[in-house]
Parts: C-alpha cells; sequence; structure tokens
C-alpha cells in the first residue's frame, strides 16, 4: 500500500508497464514435447516446465521444455517439485541447455477436440496482487497485436483480464527444423514391400465391389433423371450433391491401384525369397 501518500508511505513511482503486444516464440521441438506429453498422459492431465529466456520487454522464446511428475485438475495445479526441477536442470546445463525457466505448462484434456485432432493451445500470465489492489491497467496498449484473438465467455468467467491475461504466442521453425518435421511421418522405402493380409485384401475387394455396384446403379438412375430435365432445371437439380460419375471413378481406380500393387509386391516377395 506504499502508493497511498497520505498514510505515511512513499510517494507512487510509475513502473514500465507491460506490453500487450508481448509475445511468447515457441520452437517446434518444444510444440511436439508438449504435445506428446499431453497426448501420453489421456485422460489426466499432466504439467511442466518451459525453458528459453526473456529476450526484451516483447519478446519470451520457448526453446525446450521437460515434463514434471506432477499432475493437475481441470482448475488447480499441484505444486512444482523443487528437488526434480533442480536435478532436471543440473543435468540439462550438462548437454547445453542452459536456459532458464520461463514458465509452465499445464494440459486440458478434451475429448470433443481430441477426436478431431485439433490442438488448442493459449499463454496466461497472472496479474500482481499490487496492480489488483490499485486498481490499475496490467498492460499498456500499444498495438492491436493483443486484441486480434478475442476472448470466449467461459475464460472471462474464469477470471481472464480480472486474474490473469492473454499472450500472443508464435512459432518459429528454422531450416532444420522445417527438415525435421518434413521427415517425421515419411514412409520408409521398405514399407512398399510390405504385403497385406490376404483376408484383408478380400474383405476390402469385397466392399469395394459393392461400393460399385450401389455407385453405378446411382449414375444409372442420374442418367435416366437426366433425360426428363430441362436445361434450366439441371444447372440446379445436383447442386450440393455427390457426383455418382466421379466416385465411381475413383473406387475403380483405387480397387485397380490396391491389387496391382499387391499382386506385384506379392511376386518380389517370391522373387527375393
Amino acid at each position: 500500500m506504499g502508493g497511498m501518500g497520505g498514510m505515511g508511505g512513499p510517494g507512487f513511482q510509475d513502473s514500465p508497464a507491460i506490453d500487450n503486444a508481448e509475445t511468447v516464440y515457441i520452437s517446434s521441438l518444444a510444440l511436439l514435447k508438449m504435445l506428446k506429453h499431453g497426448r501420453a498422459g489421456v485422460p489426466m492431465e499432466v504439467m511442466g516446465l518451459m525453458l528459453g529466456e526473456f529476450v526484451d520487454d516483447f519478446t519470451i522464446t520457448v526453446v525446450d521444455v521437460f515434463a514434471m511428475p506432477q499432475s493437475g485438475t481441470g482448475v488447480s495445479v499441484e505444486a512444482v517439485d523443487d528437488v526434480f526441477q533442480t536435478k532436471m536442470m543440473d543435468m540439462l546445463k550438462q548437454t547445453g541447455r542452459d536456459q532458464m525457466v520461463v514458465g509452465w505448462y499445464h494440459s486440458h484434456p478434451d475429448p470433443i477436440q481430441s477426436v478431431k485432432g485439433k490442438v488448442v493451445i493459449d499463454a496466461f500470465r497472472s496479474i500482481p496482487s499490487q496492480v489488483l489492489m490499485m486498481g490499475q491497467e496490467p498492460r499498456q496498449t500499444t498495438s492491436n497485436v493483443g486484441l486480434l484473438n478475442k476472448p470466449t465467455i467461459q475464460a472471462l468467467l474464469h477470471g481472464l483480464n480480472r486474474s490473469y491475461y492473454s499472450l500472443n504466442i508464435d512459432y518459429r521453425k528454422t531450416e532444420k527444423e522445417t527438415d525435421m518435421l518434413l521427415n517425421l511421418h515419411k514412409k520408409e522405402w521398405t514399407s512398399g514391400l510390405k504385403l497385406k493380409n490376404y483376408d484383408d485384401q478380400d474383405c476390402e475387394n469385397l466392399e469395394g465391389s459393392k461400393k460399385l455396384i450401389k455407385v453405378a446403379k446411382q449414375y444409372v438412375e442420374r442418367i435416366q433423371e437426366e433425360k426428363t430435365l430441362t436445361e434450366d432445371q439441371l444447372k440446379t437439380r445436383y447442386v450440393g450433391k455427390q457426383d455418382p460419375k466421379k466416385h465411381l471413378t475413383a473406387t475403380a481406380e483405387n480397387l485397380i491401384e490396391d491389387n496391382n500393387v499387391s499382386i506385384v509386391t506379392s511376386n518380389v516377395n517370391r522373387l527375393a525369397i
């Protein structure tokens, strides 16, 4: 309460306010580790620490993360294990990772978003209690960067812009990281030599044949219907509907391609043995 001159405290001095354009830059390695850790912890919520540095008043970089043995709930997180953190930081320094801890991450598994494969990530920082008591604005606004993403009603109800505020997030990739990400799910050359199970291949051929018969009947019905329609009716009759001709072509091509690959692969394996 030192800012209240009438109570004998020192006069209030303006301190440099944090800018709303402050951005957290997350590296590809850190993002992959967080996603892998969060996915492995489902349905439990997990947490870990982020390593990086505060470059300037507008930039925070996150270059690496490591998991913590704590788990959390939807509204709280267990206290960080200081002993584990100290040992982990010492081991990381031995490998040349001398960055400091800039924050922690916490997962919130969502069954709906997880099924869709969508990743939702946000960064937050708590508002100091002194600023809350003074009723001051926690950040200064110098650009529209911090206002591009509108907050949701659920976030506002949970204390956004009252107890904490949101930080901007961006991602940076180096040339080597780009090559690493391109090779992440790249198939090996030996994958083309693997034989499918013959029973599975027969089931796929049977399903494909049934689909061909079904689509062929739809194609015949459409041709017969088109003969009775005028040119104006044809322009709007099939808008937004599936084209049976395209489906017939795609299904036939997939069947032919799968069977040709299966035959060639069988012959190659037979000759190799």
